[in-house]
């Protein structure tokens, strides 16, 4: 009888089970990436060795597990594809601080956080630095004025500035810059306040580089005839140049929910090739000879396609506009061949591609907002096409219309709020009022100018154009300054997102009435993230700032430096963003009798915050608090017993969290959770390429060679150590061996700029002041200080807020 029903049910999915393979590939890959630590070659063989067993035993075994081989086999391949890729990218990363001059090829322009300009350089060369050693691209964002040369691509620049490691994330379980920027091949980033320096005009016998030029010609040229934010719009969504958008009108945007109209994704290149798929046929049928003698259908297809690559190379290939053109040309290759093109087929076979191609992308929220719009929208649409009723004919555009904006909307909403962390009250009805004119106007009008040009009558289309941008913008001003037009959203748990996913996965893909199961998982996801705690205190990875959750919200311990992480830090709380309201409700935490730093209560015992600190006043807090975080280690400690927190410690913990559980805090840390892995521990790096990966000969020198090649950086000049860019989250203030507004050597030593934030070092994790009445195991005088090893950073600091004794001590290194 079981079986029997389970035999139905299975046959009830026949015909249903290719979406489901971009499902099992997504899972093996969101497996690879959630790992703790990085898979060898054995771990690979014996994944690999799972997948073919599956595989072949799919073929075998009955229909009722059948498919639930090939499905493991499928997990076990999505896993395989994303350790290939991983390897496969691999390029050297800078492993320490530098500031030098900087030499590269332009490859990309576009703007930082903080609205100045940045650049992307390959073909790099540092002063000093082997060419195995030099990081295959770098990011630079320019802070000071450019008066010798507008950066264009294909141009070879060179430029004085800082460069660092890219930046891990700024709290467990938050973005990780890291690995984005191994993928992407950036091996470094950073910021220069000197000009650039034109070394090289682009090389014409390069066609990318040539094209590159022709598009930001055409940019120029559209902004020249729609001056303003009118002309920048049309850039960004004509050539993908976004430079001349200005801060608020990206805010207005965002805040309306119609951001996504700013980049080139699925919407415009699928209303670009609908709009000429349906102006091509209906031209062909204009004429009777023609039409009688062509296939008018399958032409149109065709030309769309090809108008749509063209779109893709003008528009700068980016990840998003590739992703669309592959969807675009799924469906228009169905056309093609006489197969129903909207169907969830098609969305899945898209995503195979994609997945096959750049696994890395499931993390992105572009990859999972474009397919989660578009697969919500064929399945609705494949609903309302099964409905009994229909709206009549006349009213049937109209309600297209509404449906469309609201489940893409809703499909959309909870990955922009996690990702985000915020929502548009009005955004429904922003887009209503202008996705429309965005396809009736604005790439109609697009199109039209780019038919005209070669006349000499491209500012008709131009002029069309502008009238719906303008209405754009205008709908986007005024329903942003509506009242409560954002509301800020916490950042949901770990488990949140796999749970809804899965359960919006069910319901649309599963046939059956046991579909609505899937209803499940997506309430206990939402249960989840509505009872998302924040943790009660956040500490930057180099004990630089740090942050206490309030009745009124998190009081941060400095009004400037580290804007990144502080913003960051807000946006994920879900409440006001204000850097100076934040920083003023640690008012009432300043140290009594005016001591230095910040009192901040956390469960049973305080945590002292000091920056730039004496080794007197490390002494004081240590004595008055269980915990002190610093952005400087201690020269001579000594005092009551304590746990500093400072650089040493949290360079190899990354930054830690603290949530009360039952009242009892719970301490995880970035390394704890995201684990030692290519992107972010230059070890493993070194390992892998013992082991001979491919990719990786050049992407991790000997730790000899390095400090050798660090050594003559010290005659370099000076400048602050913490010389990372502002804009990517990284510090940019004053060094832990100088006080405010002082400056410190580049390079205080060699092997402290070699891994400044790798895997664990051999040494100081964690130093812990012990009280001169206590003896000491170790034999070392009273009041020296101990350490703990690397397990143990969680269990001290979660032992000293509970008002307890650390654990688990050994012997500082000589000299510390």
């Amino acid at each position: 009888m079981m079986s029997d029903a389970l035999r139905h049910l299975i046959g009830l999915q026949r015909g249903h089970l290719l979406p489901w393979v971009p499902v099992c590939l997504g899972t093996g890959i969101g497996l690879f990436f959630a790992l703790r630590w990085e898979p060898g070659p054995a771990t690979f063989a014996l994944v690999l060795g799972v997948a073919l067993s599956a595989f072949v035993g799919a073929r075998r075994l009955p229909e009722t597990v059948g498919p639930a081989a090939l499905g493991l086999a499928l997990v076990a391949a999505g896993f395989t594809l994303a350790g290939l890729r991983a390897h496969l990218v691999a390029a050297p990363v800078l492993e320490y601080r530098y500031y030098g001059p900087i030499e590269g090829r332009v490859v990309a322009v576009d703007r930082s956080i903080s609205d100045k300009p940045r650049v992307t350089l390959d073909r790099v060369i540092l002063l000093r630095v082997a060419p195995d050693r030099t990081p295959a691209r770098v990011r630079v964002s320019l802070h000071g004025a450019q008066i010798f040369a507008d950066p264009l691509p294909g141009q070879t620049v060179a430029v004085t500035g800082h460069l660092t490691p890219p930046p891990g994330p700024v709290e467990p379980h938050g973005f990780d810059f890291q690995r984005m920027a191994w993928f992407d091949r950036i091996g470094a980033v950073g910021y220069t306040r000197t000009p650039l320096v034109l070394l090289a005009p682009p090389a014409r016998a390069e066609p990318l580089a040539a094209l590159n030029r022709f598009r930001l010609r055409l940019s120029a040229a559209v902004q020249a005839a729609l001056p303003g934010q009118v002309g920048a719009f049309a850039a960004a969504v004509t050539t993908g140049d976004r430079a001349g958008l200005s801060r608020e009108t990206l805010d207005a945007m965002r805040d309306t929910n119609l951001a996504h109209l700013l980049a080139i994704s699925g919407l415009h290149v699928g209303l670009l090739t609908g709009f000429i798929f349906t102006a091509l046929r209906a031209g062909i049928a204009l004429v009777p000879r023609l039409a009688l003698r062509v296939p008018a259908k399958k032409w149109a297809a065709a030309l769309a396609l090809l108008a749509s690559a063209v779109y893709l190379a003008l528009s700068g290939g980016n990840v998003s506009t590739q992703r669309a053109f592959i969807m675009a040309a799924v469906m228009l290759v169905a056309v093609m061949l006489d197969r129903r093109a909207l169907t969830l087929r098609s969305v899945a076979l898209a995503a195979i591609i994609v997945l096959a191609w750049q696994p890395e992308s499931l993390m992105s929220p572009g990859f999972q907002m474009s397919f989660a719009a578009t697969a919500a929208l064929v399945w609705v649409f494949g609903q309302m096409r099964q409905l009994p009723h229909r709206p009549p004919r006349w009213s049937a555009g109209l309600v297209a219309l509404v449906v469309s904006s609201a489940v893409a909307g809703l499909a959309t909403a909870p990955f922009a709020a996690a990702h985000f962390n915020q929502g548009s009250n009005y955004g429904l009805l922003a887009n209503l009022v202008s996705v429309p004119v965005m396809g009736a106007v604005v790439i109609p009008a697009a199109v039209l100018a780019a038919c005209l040009a070669p006349f000499g009558l491209a500012q008709l289309g131009l002029w069309a154009m502008g009238l719906g941008i303008g209405w754009i913008l205008n709908v986007a001003q005024v329903v942003a300054g509506f009242e409560h037009a954002v509301r800020y959203i916490v950042q949901p748990g770990p488990m949140v997102m796999p749970l809804l996913t899965f359960g919006a996965l069910v319901v649309m893909l599963w046939q059956g009435r046991w579909r609505w199961a899937g209803l499940l998982p997506l309430m206990v996801a939402g249960a989840l993230w509505g009872v998302s705690a924040r943790p009660v205190l956040l500490v930057a990875d180099n004990g630089a700032l740090a942050g206490v959750m309030t009745q009124q919200g998190r009081a941060l311990s400095r009004a400037r430096g580290h804007g990144f992480i502080a913003q960051s830090w807000l946006e994920n709380d879900g409440r006001d963003r204000d850097r100076e309201t934040a920083f003023a409700r640690s008012a009432p935490f300043a140290a009594p009798q005016g001591g230095p730093g910040l009192r901040f209560p956390v469960a049973a015992a305080e945590v002292a915050v000091l920056f730039s600190a004496t080794p007197d006043e490390m002494r004081d807090a240590c004595a008055r608090t269980s915990v002190v975080v610093s952005n400087r280690d201690p020269e001579e400690p000594a005092g009551e017993a304590c746990v500093l927190l400072g650089p040493s410690a949290l360079s190899a913990s990354g930054g830690i969290a603290v949530v009360l559980r039952n009242g009892r805090p719970q301490v995880t840390t970035v390394r704890g959770v995201h684990g030692v892995r290519l992107w972010n521990a230059p070890g493993v790096r070194a390992a892998a390429r013992a082991h001979d990966w491919p990719g990786l000969r050049r992407a991790a020198p000997r730790r000899a060679d390095a400090a050798s090649a660090v050594a003559p950086k010290r005659a370099e000049g000076t400048g602050r150590r913490d010389t990372a860019d502002p804009d990517n989250g990284i510090a940019g203030d004053v060094s832990a061996a100088s006080g405010p507004g002082q400056t410190a050597p580049l390079a205080a030593s060699a092997a402290e700029r070699i891994n400044p934030i790798a895997e664990p070092p051999p040494h100081e994790w964690l130093w812990a002041f012990e009280p001169r009445r206590r003896a000491d195991r170790s034999g070392r005088p009273n009041g020296q200080s101990r350490m703990t090893g690397p397990r143990d950073i969680t269990t001290d600091v979660e032992r000293a807020l509970a008002g307890e004794a650390p654990v688990r001590t050994a012997a500082a290194p000589n000299g510390r």
